[in-house]
């Protein structure tokens, strides 16, 4: 007994329907300010922290950004405020990653 007779058999009334849903998969695409995105060493509590601010495009768009370097770095991070925070000293990479897609970065202390 597959599924759908096991379905069948706890709700006789039901009819099944046939449409299906398309979800689009295609990637956004960023919006690519002309001011730099400035690229900064903090510690925090005493733990290393990247924070990525000076975005002036829509806060979605930043928070795609944000998952899109987590997962690239595979780190832990954040979005709060207007900023990524991302745990642990990536700006080398995190610069190279935001080179790749087009955005003009800064580098801020040390």
């Amino acid at each position: 007994m597959d599924l759908q007779d096991q379905l069948k058999n706890l709700f006789p009334d039901h009819e099944p329907s046939q449409e299906i849903e398309e979800v689009s998969s295609e990637p956004k695409e960023l919006w690519i300010q002309k001011e730099p995105m400035i690229c900064k060493y903090e510690k925090r509590k005493g733990k290393p922290t990247t924070i990525i601010s000076g975005y002036t495009g829509e806060d979605e768009d930043f928070k795609i950004l944000a998952k899109e370097i987590k997962s690239k770095l595979a780190v832990g991070g954040s979005f709060k405020d207007g900023e990524i925070i991302i745990q642990g000293d990536y700006r080398d990479k995190i610069m190279a990653i935001l080179k790749d897609k087009g955005f003009k970065v800064k580098r801020v202390g040390g």
